[in-house]
């Protein structure tokens, strides 16, 4: 890895044509980040589909690739768009949602701080329509998250975890070792949270990192989502996956000649 792309964060965004509209608002908040000297971003958008509705709303800047590809849902498309994700970290922006000032900078301060820290996450705030934004209770200790933190949360609050994987920032190689999101139709992204508690260490920022766009046209908000045959599956083969990793004792980082954590496993 060259050192410019060692000292990059890429951020993923899946898009649809009904949230594409949302794209320029997202631009503006990644232009907003402010990161450490000699660090850079660049932003991978993937369409789930291959429609004309997108690209106008794709920024033309050299920092932003577009890709298309058939549809397969926003886990597929988040997954295929780390073919082009060179860089040492991956930042989850759903095309609706707003990164606040300082989210990527606090990121990489805790990542480059500690390198047995696998991911962090941050608070979320709901935006709602009329412009203004609602918190909601939950949310942990500000500092580092123990694996199986996560997973014993969820189990024990019907399937609700207590940071928000729309949040993630991920070391791109740990990303890719667990083979990107999860394929299913919903909860992709919690999958894949549980799947990193369950082989690292993670980190939680009390400060806001994410606005969450509440709209009528967003997945989550549609009646197959919550369809009860659907998420009992879901949640079955989210939580069978976590345990799975944790049986197995795969760690990250896996531990050095002396049993200390290796420097080689954070790059």
């Amino acid at each position: 890895m060259s050192a410019a792309v060692s000292r990059r964060v890429v951020v993923v965004t899946a898009v649809h044509a009904p949230s594409a509209r949302f794209l320029p608002e997202a631009y503006d908040s990644l232009c907003a980040q402010r990161l450490p000297e000699g660090w850079e971003w660049r932003w991978v958008i993937q369409e789930d589909g291959g429609t004309d509705a997108v690209r106008p709303y794709v920024p033309d800047d050299e920092r932003v690739t577009f890709r298309q590809g058939r549809p397969g849902g926003p886990g597929v498309a988040r997954t295929i768009a780390l073919a082009h994700a060179e860089g040492t970290y991956v930042k989850i922006l759903d095309a609706d949602d707003l990164l606040p000032p300082g989210t990527l900078a606090r990121d990489l301060a805790v990542l480059e701080a500690d390198p047995g820290i696998g991911w962090t996450t941050s608070r979320a705030l709901d935006l709602l329509p009329d412009g203004t934004t609602a918190g909601f209770p939950g949310d942990p200790e500000a500092g580092p998250i123990e694996r199986g933190a996560v997973l014993d949360h969820w189990t024990a609050n019907d399937f609700r975890a207590q940071v928000h994987p729309a949040t993630l920032c991920v070391r791109r190689g740990l990303l890719l070792a667990l083979g990107g999101w999860m394929a299913l139709p919903a909860s992709e992204d919690t999958g894949l949270l549980l799947a990193l508690g369950a082989v690292s260490r993670g980190w939680f920022s009390a400060e806001v990192g994410l606005y969450y766009r509440k709209w009528e046209g967003q997945a989550t908000r549609q009646p197959t989502h919550v369809d009860p045959a659907e998420r009992a599956a879901r949640m079955a083969v989210v939580e069978a996956r976590a345990r799975a990793l944790a049986e197995f004792g795969w760690r990250y980082p896996p531990p050095g000649p002396a049993g200390e954590p290796s420097a080689r496993a954070t790059r």
